[in-house]
């Protein structure tokens, strides 16, 4: 086979052990831009590479899972990685749930439900924080030994 550029390396070239964490990670955009800098190769070369190590990852994994799956009696038709078919699954369970909280979640209304909790279990807030108490009493040992120090030595 005739190779047009003679310095160009092959698509299937192995990548550096560090690329390959970076892939398995997620982290594909720092991964492209290492490759890059550390083979002096273009941008689309090295997504094409880390795209074809991408993708025979997954064909591993997914050999994986089926023998796996075969060895314990499930169907390897359960276990995909095809994206449509949850995509349909999750567009019927989400329209048939019924949303009970309100789009927005924030601290109050975290607070609010703790306080409703609290108050169904018929627990009564102190009077007094119990860090208030704490430091209440640190003072009060502190204001004690000052007058003990100054009685001994004034």
């Amino acid at each position: 086979m005739f190779n047009s550029d003679p310095n160009s390396k092959p698509v299937n070239a192995k990548l550096p052990k560090a690329v390959i964490m970076m892939v398995e990670k997620g982290n594909l955009v720092i991964a492209i831009k290492t490759l890059v800098a550390d083979e002096n190769i273009s941008m689309d070369a090295a997504k094409n590479r880390i795209d074809a190590y991408e993708t025979e990852l997954k064909v591993k994994q997914q050999q994986k899972l089926n023998a796996i799956a075969n060895k314990q009696g499930i169907p390897h038709d359960a276990l995909t990685f095809d994206t449509e078919q949850t995509k349909d699954s999750m567009d019927v369970l989400i329209k048939d749930r019924v949303k009970t909280t309100p789009p927005e979640q924030n601290f109050k209304s975290l607070q609010k439900g703790l306080d409703s909790q609290l108050n169904d279990l018929g627990y009564k807030k102190p009077l007094i924080p119990y860090w208030a108490k704490r430091l209440l009493v640190i003072a009060i040992i502190m204001a004690g030994l000052f007058w003990i120090l100054w009685r001994v030595f004034g």
